[in-house]
C-alpha cells in the first residue's frame, strides 16, 4: 500500500512539473508574440521593422522564434529555484539550523537525549525529522544494552532510513535545472547558428548584399546568443546553490548520527 501511494505521488508531482514546463513555454510566447511583438514597440507600427528608439522589447522580439523557447527555460529556472527555495527552506526547519544543531549536539553530549528530541519537535523540518528517527532507536538501543558496533550499525541504518525518506523531496526538481543549464546554451547556439544562416544568405546574394538582412541575421544571432547565456547562467548558480544547501542538510544528520554513536559508546565505556 505505501508503495502505490508513493507511485501516485510520484506520477503526480511528474504531472505537476510537466504542466509547469508546458505553461512556463505557453506564457514565454506570449510575452515574446503580444508584448514583445508589440506594434508600438516599431517604427510606423510595423511589427518586425525597425525598433523605435530605447525599444529593448523590439530588439529582443527581433531574435527569431527561438527567443520564446528561451524565454520558456528563463521562466522554468525561475519558477523552479522559487519553488526549491521554499523546500528546502522549509525543510531546514523553523529555527536557525546551525543554532539547532549546537543544541541538539550539546544536549547529546550531555546524554539528555529527551531534550534533544523536544528540540527536533520544535524545529521540525527534514534535518529535524531524521535526527529525531536517530534519537528514538538510540533510547531503543539503550534499553536494550546492544554492544557499541550493534548500536551504531542500527542507529545509523534508521538515521538512513529516515533521511531516505525525506532526500526525494529535497531532490526533487533539481535534475529540471541541471538539464536547463545545457537547454539554455543549445538553445541559444541554435538561434545562433540560423542568426549566422541568414546573414550569409544575404552575403551570398548577387550583386551589393542586403545590408538589413544582414544585419537582422547578425542581430538575431547575438539575441539568442546573449539569452541563452543568461539562462544557463542564472541555472548554474541556482543549481549549485541549492546543491550546496542539500549538502548542509545531509552533513547536519550525518553529524548528529555520528555523536549519537560515539556518546552511546562512552556511555557503555562506562559500564565496563
Amino acid at each position: 500500500m505505501a508503495n502505490v501511494k508513493k507511485d501516485n505521488g510520484s506520477n503526480s508531482g511528474g504531472m505537476i512539473s510537466f504542466v509547469i514546463i508546458l505553461a512556463c513555454i505557453l506564457i514565454g510566447w506570449i510575452i515574446w508574440k503580444f508584448i514583445m511583438g508589440n506594434s508600438s514597440n516599431f517604427q510606423n507600427g510595423i511589427v518586425g521593422g525597425e525598433p523605435l528608439n530605447g525599444s529593448v522589447l523590439a530588439i529582443i522580439y527581433k531574435g527569431g522564434p527561438i527567443v520564446p523557447v528561451l524565454m520558456g527555460c528563463l521562466l522554468m529556472v525561475i519558477t523552479f529555484s522559487i519553488e526549491r527555495f521554499f523546500v528546502i527552506s522549509k525543510a531546514s526547519g523553523a529555527g536557525n539550523l546551525d543554532t539547532f544543531m549546537k543544541k541538539v549536539q550539546s544536549n547529546i553530549a550531555t546524554g539528555n537525549i529527551e531534550d534533544a528530541i523536544s528540540a527536533c519537535d520544535k524545529q521540525k523540518g527534514s534535518v529535524a525529522n531524521a535526527i529525531k528517527a536517530g534519537l528514538v532507536k538510540y533510547q531503543d538501543v539503550k534499553k536494550e544494552g546492544f554492544t557499541s558496533e550493534e548500536a551504531a550499525e542500527m542507529i545509523h541504518k534508521e538515521v538512513e532510513e529516515a533521511t531516505s525518506l525525506e532526500m526525494p523531496m529535497l531532490e526533487k526538481h533539481m535534475t529540471i535545472l541541471s538539464t536547463l543549464v545545457s537547454l539554455g546554451t543549445l538553445a541559444g547556439l541554435l538561434g545562433t547558428v540560423t542568426g549566422m544562416i541568414k546573414s550569409f544568405a544575404a552575403l551570398a546574394t548577387a550583386g551589393t548584399p542586403d545590408q538589413a538582412a544582414l544585419a537582422n541575421g547578425i542581430s538575431e544571432a547575438l539575441i539568442n546568443t546573449a539569452t541563452g547565456i543568461s539562462t544557463s547562467a542564472l541555472a548554474i548558480i541556482t543549481y549549485n546553490l541549492f546543491t550546496s544547501k542539500i549538502d548542509t542538510l545531509t552533513y547536519s544528520i550525518d553529524e548528529a548520527a555520528t555523536a549519537l554513536v560515539n556518546t552511546y559508546r562512552k556511555m557503555r565505556g562506562s559500564l565496563k
